[in-house]
């Protein structure tokens, strides 16, 4: 695994805005970054991630049938009693997934660390699937990058087939995709989907979260008041679960149901709390760090409690918000956000590699079971957070 430095394109910004890609640079920092890529060898993707991803994420299913049936670790996971039973019935009836990331830390040599799992509003989609593919074309034709290059990325074609998947599940006419408002990134992830839906033959309508409307059959509508029967959301569902309209975004009657994608079940793997129960699970895995819910450390010895490290983590976090560092039992690092009153788990500290004076975190994409490419962050910080540089890779040799 190397970070080599490549000349960027001459015209890249331009291909930016024609190809939509609008948030390559936001708040007048870099997100993009083509200045350096990563390098891996096959040996390293198919046996150090890609198999690891696809072992992980069945062992992630093994957590959501324990975690499902039962009650007391339902409220473990913060989960309101009210959805419980459209949890199981979900998980019971297989509703189909689209995607999942997987945080992995790994430094080419060693066995790869799992941080946590972005199970139903992973970002980062469209750079990944589609921009980096084009950056590796457009490097191999110019003779920048050696002609055997490759990259390990069939997202797209893979989001394509399970879109028909889901088609097929829902015997859908049409679907609806919803993100907010004054979210650019979520907004080119949204529609990079729709065109995957469209490829796929389904057609699709858009609204945004903040305009979804109710009926007088209390069916959910959109400002066209059609009915959405069958919905993706890029909008996470803890936050359903806590707002007015999370009862009516369950409803399933004789004369409608309500669908969505990602389906209820995966709010147990998008969940913090995944973390402790993957390692009460399977102790010891190699990709797997020791984690604990708080009531775990609570009753730990405290000597040795405070002789390691830790990472605290909010169990609803997103985007590295409210994460603690705590070592010796003080708080060295802490990013801000607004989570935290739902409880915390703790996560043995595992340090991100560092190349040219960047922490690195690898993203390992997976499409309904099947991992599907990779995508590669950094930061000078050690905790990666919505601002960390996108940077491409590829395979060779």
């Amino acid at each position: 695994m190397l970070r080599l430095p490549i000349a960027q394109r001459n015209n890249w910004q331009q291909l930016a805005r024609e190809y939509g890609f609008h948030f390559h640079t936001m708040y007048g920092e870099p997100y993009w970054d083509e200045s350096a890529y990563y390098q891996f060898t096959l040996k390293q993707i198919e046996q150090d991630l890609e198999a690891p991803t696809e072992e992980l994420h069945q062992m992630c299913l093994e957590v959501v049938d324990v975690v499902s049936k039962n009650e007391e670790l339902l409220n473990k996971f913060a989960i309101p009693e009210d959805y419980w039973q459209a949890i199981l019935d979900s998980w019971t009836n297989k509703e189909p997934s689209l995607y999942s990331r997987f945080d992995f830390i790994y430094d080419g040599n060693n066995a790869a660390k799992f941080l946590e799992n972005n199970a139903d509003t992973p970002t980062s989609l469209y750079e990944s699937g589609f921009w980096q593919w084009l950056w590796l074309e457009s490097n191999v034709q110019s003779g920048r990058l050696p002609k055997q290059a490759d990259q390990f990325n069939s997202l797209q074609e893979k989001l394509v087939n399970q879109f028909k998947v889901i088609a097929d599940y829902y015997d859908l006419e049409y679907m609806h995709f919803a993100c907010c408002k004054d979210t650019e990134e979520d907004r080119g992830t949204v529609q990079y989907l729709q065109d995957c839906a469209k490829e796929a033959g389904i057609s699709d309508y858009f609204v945004f979260v903040e305009d979804i409307g109710i009926d007088q059959q209390n069916r959910l509508t959109d400002l066209s008041d059609q009915v959405i029967s069958t919905c993706f959301k890029l909008y996470p569902w803890e936050f359903m679960q806590r707002e007015e309209f999370g009862a009516f975004a369950i409803q399933k009657t004789p004369e409608h149901q309500q669908n969505w994608v990602e389906p209820i079940w995966k709010s147990i793997l998008s969940n913090k709390a995944l973390l402790p129960m993957l390692w009460k699970l399977f102790p010891n895995h190699p990709n797997l760090l020791p984690a604990f819910f708080e009531n775990d450390i609570a009753s730990m010895n405290q000597a040795e409690f405070a002789a390691q490290k830790w990472v605290k983590k909010p169990i609803f976090s997103r985007e590295g918000a409210n994460i603690d560092i705590i070592e010796n039992g003080q708080i060295q690092l802490a990013s801000q956000g607004p989570y935290g009153e739902e409880g915390f788990v703790y996560q043995q500290f595992h340090p991100l590699p560092v190349f040219a004076q960047n922490h690195t975190l690898i993203g390992s994409w997976l499409v309904n079971d099947q991992a599907a490419g990779i995508s590669i962050r950094e930061d000078t910080s050690v905790i990666t957070q919505d601002m960390s540089r996108y940077l491409p890779h590829v395979i060779v040799g």
